[in-house]
């Protein structure tokens, strides 16, 4: 091929997206204006993704899994260029959220990310942006990404929701009086929806707190499970049952030390009260 554009995969996230894009048209023995007439767009457009020419879209990312039967590779792919700042593994972890019938989350710090409220999340984003973490448009992207996970749990059957949090969780001032007081108040509300439990693992506990990082557990419609834990620079998705049935039991004993659903309340309204 005279005008064939070798790609390092290595040079961006951009172009590591254009050479998987490559590499599963060229496994199916089609030229770009093969992929183009099953994907509706022109080849000229399918060459700029492939050599990092052009961004892809979401709309791009959703026709290229269904032309090239990838499932939604290209479309977590699209979600991890866009949202840089996401962790590995994190954007798989979200397709698998949308459809479980079974929540657990543990997060020690901060809210967790399905129960905070927008003003909560765009300072938590504000402050990585002042700290150089992110772009402007990276927290924008942070937020509308975290939009479009909460929103996918609003469904005719939504998934039961478990949370524990670490104490630290309420007593961590974000943003300001205004802000962490309506946080407050929402995880009440939350407390009181039908499918969800919300439970604080209280500083004394102590040593019985089984996690010492944050920890997603999902139950999906076929009954697997699939866990999603993070460190400070790495996700882990694990589908293992022996791995996944190992932190499933930790998180059981971490909800049986944890203050009741009644008393975790009555500790945030205790917080709350302190918050003029």
């Amino acid at each position: 091929m005279v005008n064939r554009k070798e790609l390092n995969p290595d040079s961006s996230p951009q172009a590591a997206y254009g050479a998987e894009l490559r590499r599963f048209r060229e496994a199916k023995g089609w030229k770009q204006e093969d992929l183009a007439d099953h994907m509706d767009y022109s080849s000229t457009h399918i060459s700029a993704v492939e050599t990092g020419r052009k961004m892809p879209t979401l709309r791009f990312a959703r026709s290229a899994d269904r032309a090239l039967g990838t499932g939604d590779l290209f479309e977590r792919k699209y979600r991890e260029l866009k949202h840089g700042v996401l962790l590995e593994g994190f954007s798989e972890y979200v397709g698998y959220e949308g459809r479980a019938t079974e929540i657990r989350v543990f997060e020690v710090g901060i809210i967790p990310g399905l129960l905070q409220t927008p003003d909560y999340a765009r300072v938590l984003a504000d402050s990585a942006v002042h700290r150089g973490a992110i772009t402007r448009e990276q927290a924008d992207e942070r937020a509308s990404f975290l939009a479009e996970r909460q929103a996918a749990l609003v469904r005719a059957r939504p998934p039961m929701v478990l949370v524990v949090m670490d104490e630290s969780c309420i007593r961590r001032s974000v943003g300001g009086p205004g802000v962490i007081g309506a946080q407050l108040d929402r995880l009440v509300e939350f407390a009181e929806l039908p499918n969800t439990a919300l439970h604080i693992a209280p500083y004394a506990i102590g040593e019985h707190r089984t996690f010492d990082r944050p920890v997603n557990l999902l139950t999906l419609p076929d009954y697997s499970v699939v866990s999603y834990v993070e460190s400070q620079t790495q996700g882990y998705l694990e589908r293992e049952l022996v791995s996944v049935r190992s932190l499933l039991t930790a998180y059981h004993q971490l909800q049986a030390v944890s203050l009741s659903q009644a008393a975790s309340v009555d500790m945030i309204n205790e917080v709350r009260k302190g918050i003029p």
